[in-house]
C-alpha cells in the first residue's frame, strides 16, 4: 500500500473517524483506525462494535492495500504535521508504515486488517431510506438527545425514538424525569411508516459530523436477516461519510400521552436573560438537591409580568433572579430542576421562550418563540 494526500484533509477525516473509537476498547484491535487505499481515495474506518464510522478522501495511490494503525498515535502525529502533502507507505514483509511529510518521517507499526470487525459502509440494496436536510438534523438532535437517560436500567430511554411518517419525522427522548420532542419536515415523503429507536450517543456523534448545510443526509434501515421487515441497524450517509449504528429494540413509551394539551399561565421571556438567571440560581441549587423555584406573576400593565427565580440551600446561602417578559393567565409558582431547566435553554435556538404552566403539581413546559414543532417538558419537583 502506497499513497500520498493532503495533510489538512487527512487531519480532518481522523477527527471524524476518531469518534468511533472507543476510550476503553473492549477489544485491543477496536482502538484501531484502519486505512485502505482503493480507486483514487483513502478510507478510514473506526468501530467500537455497536457504532462504526467510514470517511472518505481524496487520494494518488500507486499501490492499494490496508493497514490498521493506533487511533490516538495516528491521530496526534497528523495533526502535528504541516500543512502539505503526506506519504503513507506500507511494507508488504512486516507492516511497518512511513508517515513522511515534508522535511518529517515517522515509522509505526502497523497491524494486519484481517482481524478488524466488518463496519457496513452502504445501505444494503432495497434497504428503506429517507433523506434530511442536514441543517434541520444538526438542530433537532442536541435539541432531543439531552433529555435521553444516561443509563442502561431501561435501554428504550437512552435511545431517541424516530418516527418517519408522510412527510415529517417526529424524534422524541425521555428520561422519566423530562421529555423533549421535535417534529421536522422531510424534503421528501417516505413510503411507508418506519419507528425505530436511535441510540443517543449514536445521534450525538451524527451531529458532530453534520458540517456542510447544503448537503442532504441519507438514512437507510437495515435488517439482520434477508427478508426480515425488522430493521438493526441505521445507516447515515453522504457522498464523503457513512454512520452505522445499531438499533434499540423494544417499545417505546407512549409519550404523546404526556404532553399537555394547554396551560394556565404562559410567559414569553427572553432565553439569555432567563440563562442568566438560571445559571446563577444553580451555584445556590447545585448544593440542593438542583430545586429552583419560579414565581410567575403577572404586572401592573396588560402584558406585563415577572418570573423571580429563587434557589437557597442550607448553610450556604440563597438567590433571587428576577426577569421580566410577557406573561398572560393566572401566575403561579412551579419547582424545576435547575440542571435540566438549563440543558433545555442551551438548545432552545430562539432569542425568547414561552414558560408554559398549570399547577405546581403539573410539568413546566418550555417552547421556543416563532418555531413550531419543538416541546421541552420538565417534570415538577416538591416546592420547598
Amino acid at each position: 500500500m502506497k499513497l500520498s494526500t493532503q495533510q489538512e484533509n487527512l487531519k480532518k477525516a481522523l477527527a471524524q473517524v476518531g469518534r468511533a473509537v472507543p476510550g476503553k476498547p473492549a477489544l485491543p484491535i477496536l482502538g484501531n483506525i484502519l486505512l485502505t487505499a482503493e480507486g483514487e481515495r483513502l478510507r478510514l474506518t473506526a468501530t467500537d462494535l455497536n457504532l462504526g464510522i467510514t470517511v472518505w478522501i481524496g487520494a494518488q495511490v500507486e499501490r492499494s492495500g490496508s493497514v490498521l494503525l493506533p487511533a490516538g498515535l495516528f491521530i496526534d502525529l497528523v495533526a502535528g504535521l504541516p500543512n502539505d502533502r503526506v506519504t503513507l507507505e506500507v511494507s508488504s514483509e512486516n507492516q511497518l508504515v512511513t508517515v513522511a511529510c515534508a522535511r518529517f518521517s515517522t515509522q509505526l507499526n502497523g497491524i494486519s486488517a484481517e482481524d478488524f470487525p466488518t463496519v457496513q459502509h452502504t445501505a444494503p440494496e432495497g434497504a428503506a431510506s429517507v433523506r434530511f436536510a442536514t441543517a434541520t438534523l444538526k438542530e433537532a438532535i442536541p435539541q432531543v438527545v439531552c433529555a435521553a437517560a444516561d443509563s442502561d436500567a431501561r435501554p428504550v430511554l437512552a435511545g431517541v425514538y424516530l418516527r418517519l411518517h408522510e412527510s415529517a419525522a417526529m424524534l422524541a427522548a425521555a428520561d422519566g424525569f423530562r421529555l423533549a420532542s421535535k417534529q421536522i419536515a422531510l424534503p421528501a415523503p417516505v413510503a411507508t411508516k418506519q419507528e425505530v429507536i436511535i441510540p443517543a450517543p449514536a445521534l450525538r456523534e451524527l451531529a458532530g459530523l453534520l458540517s456542510d448545510p447544503s448537503e442532504h443526509v441519507t438514512m437507510s434501515l437495515a435488517s439482520a436477516a434477508t427478508g426480515s421487515t425488522t430493521a438493526t441497524r441505521a445507516i447515515f450517509q453522504t457522498a464523503h461519510w457513512t454512520l452505522a449504528t445499531r438499533l434499540i429494540d423494544g417499545q417505546y413509551p407512549d409519550f404523546e400521552r404526556i404532553l399537555p394539551k394547554g396551560c394556565t399561565t404562559r410567559a414569553i421571556l427572553d432565553v439569555r436573560e432567563l440563562n442568566r438567571a438560571v445559571r446563577l440560581a444553580a451555584l445556590i441549587a447545585s448544593v440542593s438537591q438542583n430545586v429552583v423555584k419560579l414565581s410567575v406573576a403577572t404586572g401592573e400593565s396588560e402584558q406585563a409580568g415577572t418570573v423571580l427565580l429563587s434557589a437557597n440551600a442550607a448553610g450556604i446561602g440563597a438567590n433571587t433572579g428576577v426577569v421580566e417578559g410577557q406573561v398572560a393567565g393566572e401566575g403561579g409558582q412551579i419547582a424545576l430542576n435547575v440542571k435540566y431547566l438549563g440543558e433545555a435553554l442551551a438548545v432552545i435556538g430562539t432569542p425568547q421562550v414561552a414558560l408554559e404552566m398549570v399547577t405546581a403539581q403539573a410539568p413546566g413546559v418550555l417552547r421556543p418563540v416563532g418555531q413550531n414543532g419543538y416541546v421541552h417538558v420538565i417534570m415538577p419537583m416538591a416546592l420547598r
